[in-house]
């Protein structure tokens, strides 16, 4: 428990300290009319406020969300005042359905311009996946690289080589990756039984998985002087969403009040998301990370090419042994 409740006073912290923001929000009247959006975990939290703003923006929305969330659509529709707006149902904990949406999304014929992939838990002690990873390496990294992999291959996002606008790829990480541990490589993914004392160390490993892949992402999609898929990450600091929803009894109360009290709302927590999803320069580049509304470089272990590489390849084995699942 001290170790969920020391990152939260770390979080809090972290915004009452937080510097003057050198990037300005995107004003209400910037458009992106026409663009299709996907947003993974719309249902609830950053997800939900950032499909609402996009849509507002006159985006076409995809909202992927866990299976039995039918009455999002409708709920973001009204909320929004937009009628541009689809569902697909993905469960990121599963492969299978993973691939399922993939068929789903090149069967409709959709091309993505802007891909949010923000859905995340905090699980409070261990749990596996369907396949038998660490749920939250399969839910923030591995699930995200199959999605990926499968857009570039079926058509659904497709790299921009001539003037046209580019797509764009926004990872919503965290801070924590700083204090994780190096990668083993050896063990990536692999399940291990931790309780709470452990999980916060569990779910910052899983962040720095996916900020050196979303780095490593960037560097292969972009080999050239030219950029062809924007590819950029954040994290949004303290948010008052359900990501606690997981935990036990005992420390709910707990960690919902901190939330609430200390914690911004999404609806203020999304100005780095849209950002980078709406604002001219990230369309334009790539490689950028921003903690709240401030540039930051990742740490030097999601930076390393040598990690990035090493992730790819001992990640690609696993892509390519659950290919068929579908």
């Amino acid at each position: 428990m001290s170790n969920v409740v020391g990152a939260l006073i770390t979080a809090v912290r972290d915004l009452r300290n937080s510097k003057t923001p050198d990037i300005e929000p995107v004003p209400d009247d910037v458009r992106i009319d026409g663009k299709t959006c996907l947003v993974t975990g719309a249902n609830s939290g950053l997800g939900r406020a950032a499909a609402i703003d996009l849509a507002r923006r006159g985006g076409n929305m995809i909202l992927a969300c866990r299976p039995g969330r039918a009455e999002v659509r409708d709920e973001i529709k009204q909320a929004s005042g937009s009628n541009t707006i689809e569902m697909v149902e993905v469960d990121l904990a599963d492969l299978r359905s993973v691939h399922r949406c993939c068929d789903q999304l090149k069967q409709s014929g959709v091309s993505i311009d802007v891909a949010l992939l923000n859905a995340g838990l905090m699980a409070p002690t261990s749990r596996q996946s369907a396949q038998g990873f660490d749920i939250m390496f399969s839910v923030h990294f591995l699930a995200n690289r199959v999605m990926i992999d499968r857009w570039l291959a079926d058509g659904v996002m497709r790299p921009t080589t001539s003037d046209g606008e580019l797509p764009r790829i926004v990872f919503v990480s965290s801070e924590s990756h700083r204090s994780a541990d190096v990668i083993d490589f050896d063990r990536l993914g692999e399940y291990t039984e931790y309780g709470m004392k452990e999980s916060m160390q569990h779910y910052g490993l899983s962040k720095l998985v996916l900020c050196t892949y979303a780095t490593e992402l960037s560097r292969r999609l972009n080999p050239n002087e030219d950029t062809e898929v924007a590819v950029h990450a954040l994290c949004p600091g303290g948010v008052a969403t359900n990501i606690a929803r997981d935990a036990p009894a005992l420390l709910k109360p707990i960690a919902n009040s901190v939330l609430r009290l200390f914690f911004r709302s999404p609806e203020k927590a999304i100005a780095p998301i849209i950002h980078l999803c709406c604002a001219e320069e990230p369309g334009t580049s790539t490689g950028m990370y921003l903690h709240l509304m401030n540039r930051k470089p990742v740490s030097e272990s999601a930076a390393d090419p040598v990690n990035g590489a090493r992730l790819w390849d001992a990640s690609q084995a696993m892509v390519t042994k659950f290919r068929d699942l579908a």
